[in-house]
């Protein structure tokens, strides 16, 4: 059955390794996971089975580029399939979720975060599903390298739709990755296939070069390598916007066409260049990691990293883009230990400081004790702004908390619904009859009007609901709002995310547990460091390459001599360093960081100026409390980037700027 479908529908005469398995275990009803490097053919194990499923197939992938990417072969094979995204109207959300509803799209494509979509929550409960599909599997993993904590939250949304079966999909796992996933999504062993790590037509070469020399370098390197082709399709990785601008345009100047992708780009620019590299008519794109995911190009033929990539598996995931389709590619990596700096800081720029921590803390428990009912409402955005922490690891924060037993998620609810009615509020409820059209009454009283837009008030249609003996449960008010957007009724608007936990515990030591989650960062982001500095290990091996990858992966069936990287050729690299920075002076750190202690006290805002500020100030690193009092445009912003964090910190500690007067409120 399999196999006609695989030749029928996929036009492929055999399954690639690893791909049989997993798709017979789907379609059995079990749930499986795949582990299989980049282009590998990963889709095809949920593409596949959900023509055999009964229901509907949902996928959760990361990024809108996979999205479409995957949308694009589906429809070119004729299979009914769609996605929900930010990028689309209301009424093109309505008419795919109409097409979920009668059962004619058989794989509907969400990020993790409309889940947390109430609409949408509510939605999906009333449609059957088969199967749920976790692409980046390793991102629900704190040990895995790009740990989200939404998707932490998978295996309980599974449980709450009744979905009884889940795939999960990566190219990148460790041994204790794999593990979690297992573990969260009740995954036998033998329903995990991993096919290897190891790709024979790849040749892999670390040829450290000098800062100053690298542009040239790889110039070089390029014309060598296809003397008579020099627009084989390449992808050169940087870590800074900016690099991928000058680096570009000094390709192109040296005759090599470059096209600079980054995220600093709008998106219908990125889309272009996308699109021109796809068709061949841009043949080197120098890009920061923004660039790759979704790209399914068959035959690029070199990968340069220009700079450090931020982890092993960051590397694999990249070098892995090369010679897909099996003919030979070179994987080059010129950086040293140069730009070490900058990934590091990257690092400490996510670490939540203490007084931050405390903050949320007590939020938290403060709301519950006044409201007395243990229940915590929060805006997202807003508890960044005033905690000075990161969206992401603020997330990371909360979910610390839920997984301590302190607070446990609700529900998320937009504070805000606002709809245009197409006719008069009366034509709408004269569309109903006896007990529906008191409740639809009952939405239009509660709604105040400014001209041609209605703000539905909740409080008052629970108040209105109670006193007419109606039926005004949010979820059945959700329901119909969006029956009535299908219908053609109405346009609706939703905003202000609020997330709403109960607060399960308050017999709880604030500063011990601020002490204790603190630490949790600290350890997190000393794991970070380490995770570097293991990549620069690997790179400086003087053992195969391509063996010591596949180990990072535990994938022992590489050969333990590859023949085709630079250790196996003689060339064991050893990074070098940067040239040593000039000496920190105290009086220059005083110099540049006293600007911004005068902006940050002058702007009232409450937040201490601690030494984390001010270094990260210094160091180039924005986060909320610097992009509000725009640091940016102050000379000392990124003065000392070429700088180590821990260095730049025990200096601004010493100066004395962190006793400002700011820090006395």
């Amino acid at each position: 059955m399999i196999e006609k479908t695989l030749q029928q529908v996929f036009g492929y005469d055999d399954f690639r390794p690893g791909q049989r398995p997993v798709i017979e275990a789907v379609t059995a009803g079990r749930s499986a996971a795949a582990i299989f490097p980049t282009g590998s053919g990963k889709s095809l194990c949920y593409q596949l089975p959900a023509l055999h499923l009964p229901h509907l197939t949902l996928v959760i992938s990361p990024l809108l580029a996979l999205m479409q990417d995957q949308l694009a072969f589906l429809e070119r094979h004729g299979i009914a399939a769609a996605s929900i995204d930010s990028g689309q109207s209301r009424e093109e959300t309505a008419a795919v979720m109409e097409g979920v509803k009668r059962g004619e799209i058989r794989i509907l494509m969400i990020s993790v975060e409309r889940l947390k979509n109430e609409r949408f929550r509510a939605f999906i409960r009333r449609v059957p599903i088969s199967l749920m599909v976790v692409d980046e599997a390793h991102c629900i993993s704190e040990w895995g390298h790009n740990f989200r904590p939404d998707y932490l939250k998978l295996p309980s949304y599974r449980h709450e739709f009744g979905i009884p079966q889940a795939l999960l999909l990566t190219a990148t796992a460790t041994p204790r990755v794999i593990a979690d996933m297992r573990s969260r999504f009740d995954i036998a062993e033998g329903d995990v296939t991993a096919t290897g790590f190891y790709r024979p037509n790849l040749h892999l070469e670390v040829a450290p070069v000098p800062d100053q020399d690298r542009p040239r370098r790889l110039v070089e390197w390029l014309r060598s390598r296809h003397p008579t082709q020099p627009s084989a399709p390449t992808i050169v990785y940087v870590t800074l916007q900016q690099t991928a601008e000058r680096l570009a345009a000094y390709l192109s100047k040296a005759g090599i066409v470059a096209t600079a992708y980054h995220a600093g780009l709008e998106g219908e620019v990125r889309e272009r260049i996308q699109r021109d590299f796809m068709a061949g008519q841009t043949p080197c794109i120098v890009a920061t990691i923004a660039f790759g995911m979704g790209i399914d190009k068959a035959d690029i033929r070199n990968v340069v990293h220009f700079d450090l990539p931020k982890s092993i598996e960051n590397y694999s995931q990249e070098i892995g883009r090369a010679g897909r389709d099996g003919h030979p590619s070179d994987c080059l990596m010129l950086a040293g230990r140069d730009h070490l700096n900058v990934l590091e800081n990257f690092v400490y720029g996510d670490t939540p400081e203490h007084y931050g921590i405390r903050l949320v803390i007590d939020e938290a428990l403060g709301a519950a004790m006044g409201s007395g009912v243990g229940q915590w409402e929060l805006m997202l955005n807003v508890l960044s702004q005033h905690s000075n922490i990161r969206p992401l690891p603020l997330k990371t924060l909360l979910v610390q908390l839920e997984l301590r037993g302190i607070i446990a998620p609700r529900y998320s609810y937009f504070a805000e619904y606002r709809f245009r009615l197409h006719d008069g509020p009366e034509v709408l409820a004269a569309r109903f009859e006896g007990e529906r059209r008191a409740f639809v009454q009952a939405i239009l009283d509660a709604s105040r009007r400014a001209r041609t837009w209605h703000t539905l008030d909740f409080e008052t249609l629970a108040r209105l609901g109670a006193e007419r003996g109606l039926n005004t449960d949010r979820t059945r008010v959700i329901t119909a709002l969006d029956y009535f957007v299908a219908q053609g009724w109405m346009i609706l608007e939703s905003k202000q995310m609020t997330e709403v936990y109960d607060v399960l515990r308050q017999d709880i030591d604030p500063a011990d547990l601020t002490d204790e989650l603190h630490g949790y960062f600290r350890d997190k982001e000393q794991a970070e460091i380490e995770r570097l500095h293991a990549m620069l290990a690997l790179f400086e091996s003087g053992s195969c390459l391509s063996r010591r990858l596949a180990d990072w992966f535990g994938d022992d069936r590489a050969p333990a001599r590859c023949g085709h990287c630079s250790a196996c050729h003689g060339r064991p690299a050893r990074l070098p360093a940067p040239e040593p920075p000039k000496p920190l002076e105290l009086h220059v750190i005083e110099r540049l960081g006293g600007e911004l202690v005068q902006r940050l006290d002058a702007s009232g805002n409450g937040h201490p100026v601690t030494p984390d500020v001010i270094t990260r100030f210094l160091c180039g690193l924005t986060g909320p409390l610097l992009t509000r009092s725009k640091a940016r445009r102050l000379a000392g912003f990124a003065a000392l980037e070429a700088h180590r964090y821990a260095d730049v910190r025990e200096r601004v500690a010493r100066s004395g700027l962190a006793d400002a007067p700011a820090t006395r409120r």
